[in-house]
């Protein structure tokens, strides 16, 4: 069947699609079901001996080492409680350097003499596999031949149940590393940096007299994703293959009236934002927010904050279940940053925290002036950021974001932190010598009787900004839709366990009556050499760009440009220095991350050059055609005088078709030498051919689905 006649029969019968079918959540209160297949501290206490559970529980709440004495009986227990819920099968669920997840799935069963089975699960299987490591992406570490791998239970984060439509599998998060014990996966780093950081953060409290047996570090990770149908993704070669359109002109109408941002939700994607919820609930995934997002067909779903490795396994896990609940309902997620030219991308707001118990270091309270823990965190991680922003951009940078950086819809290339108007206040009256004030929230009034006033927040957000400070948390922008947290929160963790270090070492030596006047000496040093970070305007306009460069702040616009900041002498200082990446494990990143885009562009350069070759060249030309074929039927009846439009639009047609060639020439001899800068160029070019010919032709006879149909029609 061809791409034509695939969006022929798919505008066709979208009309006549009713919902599919889903989980009624009404069924039972979510309250009955929420987290029941998750293998978590409730079902623990039902399942394990007292001993064994605070054994455990002191690993889970305080980073204690785990008692190998007890795994035993937790896999005993995880055992029993995975049949009981229909398992047959266990896999260590791991995110290797693929950026996806990965499992092998083993069943329980043990043969018998007599020929029936046992099930069993022990201790050493819990705590240890082996999966193959010989495929997975080392960036040298492991060579070809060197296979083992090995994957390592990690008890922070619980086991859960994963249901297929004809059974269940027992997944338990782990992390994976080679024979030689280095790191192959994206948990392992994301451990070391969120000890790291504790570690650092703990001595900075110590300081103000507060000791805590452990500094979390949270997260809230905001997925923003697309909707279309399913019919009309199997009609696109460059959705399947790449993930985006390669081509497609923009409709008349797209998201220039704002009138599919927080609008009604339409009933079929309701009823699949239904279904996802209750399945996200049951693994114990507090998914909160659903609403309709900013260009037509996306959406974004917000979880409540959890502890950083668990939001990190939750939200790979999260973007498994959207594809899987999608396909179910007749529809394909896109997680693609860019899946549509023209339009809104999609992002992964990555709002990042500390807090040490109950309390959060980053809440300001009402008067900020006065919070002295909050000030030093704060500059901290001003002074992070600031001395790093090339490494924080090189976390999110990816063939993908190369297409969304610095668009309407996300920050620009340049890193720098919005404050807003309180904090940028106190900010500037520690530098000229000590904060005496803090600038209130107030109240609203928004001019009718009826309402009530409204309490006023003391600063306005600034959704340009890559870096802002959002009133209890910071909200890194710039991560992709696709990507794993786990890159930037590694970064971000080891940079602020740098400045924290820096700050303890220095507070440590003031003690009694000179620790105050030393703290402020401290801040207002930092403030003074790090305040160029800090910028509260437009991060779109070119005048910020001017400004930012007088700054002398990194402007990486390119994934190429950004990734070498991970193969950098200060990279591989500050990793080395506290333990979260080895100079190789780092430089092995650097490997993988640099292969994977030349990877994905070659792909993109290839079904871009096949798509125009094999689909849209032959529908031009039958255009042609057919259209001189009726000039010919013209002259042949005597109208000379009606050819003329004809004729010109043959010729039209006709030169663009040889343009079509020409630049599929080029962008062919680009694929042969492996030129990823001058694939993307000619992508670019050939997209803009393609896309003229798109309004020149047949609509009846063009044969992929258009964005006015894929982006509306669901």
């Amino acid at each position: 069947m061809t791409c034509g006649s695939l969006r022929k029969d798919a505008v066709k019968s979208i009309g006549t699609k009713k919902s599919a079918s889903y989980l009624n959540a009404s069924e039972k209160p979510v309250t009955a079901y929420y987290g029941e297949d998750v293998f978590n501290l409730k079902t623990m206490k039902d399942y394990l001996s007292k001993g064994v559970y605070n054994k455990l529980l002191a690993t889970i709440k305080s980073g204690v080492a785990i008692d190998s004495s007890i795994a035993d009986d937790v896999a005993s227990a995880m055992k029993r409680w995975a049949l009981s819920k229909g398992a047959t099968h266990y896999t260590h669920w791991f995110q290797p350097l693929t950026g996806t997840t990965a499992e092998k799935h083993d069943s329980f069963i043990d043969p018998e003499q007599d020929g029936s089975v046992i099930m069993n699960f022990s201790g050493k299987t819990l705590i240890q596999g082996e999966p193959d490591a010989s495929s997975f992406p080392s960036g040298g570490i492991r060579a070809t031949f060197e296979a083992r791998g090995y994957t390592a239970w990690d008890p922070t984060s619980p086991a859960f149940i994963r249901k297929g439509t004809a059974g269940a599998t027992l997944c338990i998060p782990t992390a994976f590393c080679s024979y030689t014990g280095e790191a192959l996966d994206k948990k392992t780093p994301l451990l070391r940096s969120m000890q790291a950081v504790s570690k650092q953060a703990k001595r900075v409290l110590a300081c103000f007299g507060e000791t805590v047996d452990k500094v979390t570090t949270t997260l809230g990770a905001e997925q923003e994703y697309f909707l279309i149908d399913k019919e009309f993704y199997m009609a696109r070669p460059d959705l399947i293959q790449t993930g985006r359109t390669l081509f497609g002109s923009v409709p008349p109408k797209n998201q220039q009236l704002e009138d599919h941002y927080f609008g009604a939700i339409k009933t079929r994607i309701l009823d699949f934002m239904t279904e996802l919820d209750s399945t996200l609930w049951a693994l114990g995934i507090p998914a909160k927010t659903r609403h309709n997002e900013v260009a037509p067909a996306q959406f974004e779903i917000a979880p409540v904050f959890e502890e950083l490795n668990l939001a990190v396994d939750h939200n790979m896990l999260l973007m498994e279940i959207l594809r899987q609940v999608a396909d179910r309902h007749g529809l394909v997620c896109l997680l693609h940053e860019k899946p549509f030219a023209g339009i809104n991308g999609s992002g992964k707001h990555n709002n990042w925290s500390m807090s040490a118990g109950s309390k959060n270091l980053l809440d300001p309270g009402h008067s900020p002036h006065e919070n002295a823990i909050f000030l030093t965190f704060l500059v901290a991680i001003m002074k992070a950021v600031d001395t790093h922003a090339d490494l924080l951009r090189a976390t999110v940078a990816c063939a993908g974001n190369d297409h969304r950086l610095g668009a309407n819809e996300a920050p620009p290339a340049i890193i720098s932190i919005f404050l807003g108007e309180q904090l940028n206040d106190v900010i500037e009256q520690i530098e000229k010598g000590s904060a005496k004030s803090s600038k209130k929230a107030g109240t609203m009034h928004v001019g009718v009787d009826a309402l009530p006033h409204l309490p006023k927040d003391a600063t306005d957000r600034n959704r340009t900004s890559p870096f802002a400070f959002t009133g209890n948390k910071f909200e890194f922008r710039a991560v992709g839709s696709h990507q794993s947290c786990s890159g930037p929160n590694v970064a971000l963790n080891t940079i602020v366990a740098e400045a924290l270090d820096e700050i303890a070492t220095r507070l440590e030596k003031a003690k009694g009556p000179k620790f105050n006047a030393a703290l402020q000496d401290l801040l207002k040093e930092i403030i003074k050499k790090h305040k160029r970070i800090i910028f509260n305007g437009d991060n779109y306009s070119d005048a910020w760009k001017k400004e930012a460069e007088k700054r002398g702040l990194p402007n990486l616009r390119t994934t190429p440009e950004a990734l070498k900041a991970l193969a950098s002498a200060k990279a591989e200082k500050i990793f080395e220095k506290y333990e979260v990446l080895s100079k190789r494990e780092l430089h092995s990143r650097y490997d993988i991350y640099v292969e994977e885009y030349e990877k994905t562009i070659l792909i993109e350069g290839k079904t871009g050059l096949d798509i125009a070759k094999t689909i849209v060249y032959p529908a031009a030309v039958s255009y042609q055609t057919e259209i001189l074929s009726s000039i010919t039927a013209l002259k042949a009846a005597g109208v000379k005088e009606g050819s003329a439009a004809q004729t010109a639009k043959a010729k039209a047609v006709g030169s663009l078709i040889d343009e079509l060639a020409s630049v599929s020439s080029k962008l062919d001899k680009a694929i042969a030498d492996h030129a990823a800068d001058k694939i993307v160029k000619e992508l670019v070019s050939l997209r803009a051919v393609v896309d003229t010919l798109e309004k020149e032709v047949d609509d009846a006879k063009w044969p992929l689905p258009k964005y006015g149909e894929m982006l509306f029609l669901y």
